[in-house]
């Protein structure tokens, strides 16, 4: 049969985005969602983002490289710099609301996932085959990244992380697709930067094999957005709200993040919970 696949990735906490991407996809009758990571932080959404997914027929899900810091935080428990105390005070917002299950249905996503509909063979990652995160997969890269991305069967690779839509080919002719970012979307060029809309791709494979992909824009409300994570006392909900309004990302901002964590005792805040995990493993 005709399988029509809605594909999201890098959500990145952004529950109005979500939404308002479910609520398109479903007006254009997809039968399964595909779900390439990223599905948390920095943004608000946390447990009723999760509720919104495990009523979709998700077929495939896949772990991000943010998904994968929020688990090693709550696995390694070391705070080195600005970064790490920034990274550990999100995932302490996280866990004031998700459940054990919760975690455990992000830490037993996988980091690649093989799928085979009407004889097409996909690969499915969130970045590389051996890595979620770096680089190396930017829409400026090297040919030869790209093609790393296949083995001898695949015939279509998928891929998130760079928050770009895109599709191309590797050096073989075999089809790369990336649905952008439901959540994050930026640009490098200027007069692009306001395009903030919700973005994901839809995927059709008639019976016959033949793909068509349909990369879509939806709109949501930024504003309700913004005001939700102020509304959830989001950490720093500055940062959100300038991401939001400009796509503009401090996460690696060490001296700017110094200085907010500073204002805000967010180290200590840090070390706390990290304490109180320490002690909950030990139990």
């Amino acid at each position: 049969m005709n399988r029509k696949i809605a594909i999201l990735s890098d959500i990145h906490g952004n529950f109005n985005a979500l939404k308002a991407v479910i609520s398109d996809a479903e007006k254009q009758g997809v039968h399964e969602y595909w779900l390439l990571g990223d599905i948390l932080l920095p943004g608000p959404g946390s447990k009723d983002l999760l509720e919104l997914l495990y009523q979709l027929p998700i077929t495939v899900k896949i772990k991000g490289n943010w998904d994968d810091c929020f688990l090693e935080v709550l696995d390694v428990s070391n705070i080195d710099d600005a970064t790490d105390i920034y990274l550990a005070r999100l995932s302490q917002y996280l866990c004031e609301t998700l459940s054990k299950d919760d975690i455990e249905f992000l830490r037993n996503m996988p980091t690649r996932v093989k799928n085979t509909i009407n004889g097409v063979n996909f690969s499915l990652t969130h970045n590389q085959i051996e890595k979620n995160w770096g680089g190396a997969l930017i829409p400026s890269s090297e040919q030869i990244n790209f093609d790393h991305l296949f083995d001898k069967d695949t015939d279509v690779a998928i891929y998130g992380h760079v928050h770009h839509q895109m599709m191309r080919y590797d050096t073989n002719d075999r089809i790369i697709i990336n649905p952008g970012t439901v959540g994050q979307p930026f640009s490098l060029w200027n007069k692009f930067r306001a395009d903030n809309r919700a973005q994901y791709a839809i995927l059709e494979v008639d019976d016959s094999g033949k793909l068509d992909v349909n990369f879509k824009k939806v709109t949501y409300d930024t504003l309700c957005e913004i005001e939700l994570a102020q509304q959830k006392n989001l950490p720093y909900f500055e940062l959100y709200k300038e991401l939001i309004e400009t796509g503009i990302n401090h996460t690696h901002d060490i001296e700017l993040l110094q200085s907010i964590n500073q204002k805000n005792n967010y180290e200590n805040d840090v070390k706390h919970f990290l304490e109180q995990l320490k002690i909950s493993k030990s139990l």
